[in-house]
């Protein structure tokens, strides 16, 4: 039996869909409606033939009572926005990622699966390769937390001989994604909000959801304990991603090239009116992490080490394109 929480995520229900696919048990730590639309995402868990265990990684004793009978942990909740006060990311991130490692080592399981995100490296330099060795200098509350997850979920493998390997997924994009890679490349561009900044020169790191649920099931079974892997797509630039949805879609691929000090500017609106509202703004300011800079990442260590081999991004364009055909989109 595999635990795996977060499963009501985008990465989530796509990690639990590929887990059962491949013959795998798998109990999921699910809120209670956690959202309007929470009902729904169960539905689409129990139609799979999870087991649900009801709980919190915020609340220790509901992990130890979920993770009774598991052999396996794949730990994929996370609080992943670009705004937000600190304390949250770190309730999530940090106490509830040590209350899941606490509890794994109190159940003596085989093999945990920590999932971080590349993003903990905060702001890549010009030209540089991201292997699992580049140096992390993270930049948002988000980056900074699962960093600290990360390095908690690999002492625990130090001091306390825990089984387990930290998964690193790109930029995810593909089906149930609404947000960060899936909103800017996509349901923008879609809606007909062409902006894009240094000419689309940029490059960015996309991860088709189905590829990184599969990189983690890989890592699962031939991953090295106490190891870090990379598992992400290729690299592409801004307009060469750009090209790709348009072409696609069917729809034109121009673009409105705006300066960086006016989207900046832009931003620092929005956020001044959030502080207000208390809701994330469209473009908050740790977005230009993401999309000011080059993000050249390798898997060449997954690839070898585990056997992933991530599809083309026209291939995940393709499928993410036909459902949002399927909600009504396009």
């Amino acid at each position: 039996m595999i635990l795996v929480t977060g499963a009501t995520g985008f990465l989530g229900r796509n990690l639990c869909e590929q887990l059962i696919g491949q013959g795998d048990e798998v109990r999921a730590l699910v809120r209670r409606r956690q959202r309007p639309d929470g009902e729904y995402e169960l539905d689409f868990l129990r139609n799979l033939g999870v087991d649900l265990a009801w709980g919190d990684v915020r609340d220790a004793e509901s992990v130890c009572q979920a993770i009774r009978g598991c052999e396996h942990v794949i730990h994929a909740a996370a609080l992943f926005r670009m705004w937000g006060p600190y304390r949250e990311f770190y309730l999530t991130n940090v106490q509830g990622t040590l209350n899941v490692l606490r509890a794994a080592c109190q159940a003596e399981v085989q093999r945990f699966v920590h999932i971080s995100t590349v993003a903990v490296i905060g702001r890549p330099l010009s030209g540089q390769v991201i292997d699992e060795d580049y140096p992390c200098a993270p930049h948002d509350a988000y980056q900074r937390t699962k960093l600290e997850a990360e390095r908690l979920v690999l002492s625990f493998h130090a001091q306390y001989g825990l089984p387990a390997i930290v998964v690193r997924p790109g930029a995810l994009y593909g089906p149930w994604g609404h947000y960060a890679f899936n909103r800017l490349f996509f349901e923008d561009f879609l809606r007909g909000w062409r902006v894009q900044v240094h000419g689309g020169r940029r490059i960015t790191f996309p991860a088709y959801v189905k590829d990184v649920a599969w990189g983690i099931a890989l890592a699962l079974r031939r991953g090295r304990v106490g190891q870090i892997y990379n598992v992400s797509g290729e690299s592409l630039s801004h307009r060469e991603i750009n090209t790709i949805v348009s072409r696609l879609s069917g729809k034109g691929n121009w673009c409105i090239n705006a300066p960086t000090w006016l989207m900046l500017a832009f931003a620092g609106v929005l956020e001044g009116i959030a502080f207000f509202t208390r809701r994330e703004p469209w473009y908050p300011l740790n977005l230009a992490s993401y999309v000011f800079y080059d993000w050249q990442v390798s898997s060449e260590k997954a690839q070898r080490e585990l056997g992933f081999r991530a599809r083309s991004f026209e291939e995940g364009t393709r499928e993410t394109l036909d459902w949002y055909r399927a909600i009504g989109l396009m």
